[in-house]
C-alpha cells in the first residue's frame, strides 16, 4: 500500500509483521494505523488512543452489519477504551475487545482464519 495514491486492498489478509511504523500483508507493506475491515484493509489516520473517537470509527460503523467482533490495537501500552464509544458498539451488536496492537494483531490473524465476522483497528507501533 505504499507508493501510490492508492490505500486500500479491497479484501483482508492476515498480518505478516507488524512495527516501525506499520504493518506487512498480503506482499505489502504499509506505514501507519490500519483498519481491515470486510471490505479490506484500509489506512486509518489515527496515531494514539486519544483520537480514539466516533468520527474515527465511522468506516467501522459503516460495515457494522458484517461484524462481529471488533479488535482495537492501542499501540504499545493498555488503554482504557472510551465508554461512550463502547455503548455504541454494544448497540451496533459488535463485541470490542480493546488490547495493544501486538496481542491485536495476533488475534487478528486468529480470528481471521476462524473465518470469524472479524475487523480490526490497529494504531501503529515504534
Amino acid at each position: 500500500m505504499t507508493g501510490g495514491e492508492r490505500r486500500f486492498l479491497p479484501r483482508v489478509a492476515p498480518i505478516d509483521a507488524y512495527g516501525t511504523g506499520g504493518f506487512r500483508f498480503a506482499e505489502m507493506s504499509h506505514r501507519g494505523s490500519l483498519l481491515c475491515l470486510p471490505s479490506g484493509m484500509h489506512a486509518w489516520p489515527v496515531t494514539s488512543a486519544a483520537e480514539l473517537s466516533a468520527k474515527a470509527f465511522e468506516p467501522v460503523f459503516a460495515e457494522a452489519d458484517a461484524i462481529e467482533i471488533l479488535l482495537v490495537g492501542t499501540g504499545p501500552d493498555v488503554v482504557f477504551f472510551p465508554e461512550a464509544l463502547r455503548w455504541r458498539f454494544r448497540d451496533l451488536k459488535i463485541v470490542v475487545d480493546a488490547m495493544p496492537t501486538g496481542a491485536a494483531t495476533r488475534t487478528w490473524n486468529v480470528l481471521l482464519a476462524e473465518d470469524r465476522r472479524v475487523a480490526a483497528a490497529l494504531i501503529a507501533v515504534p
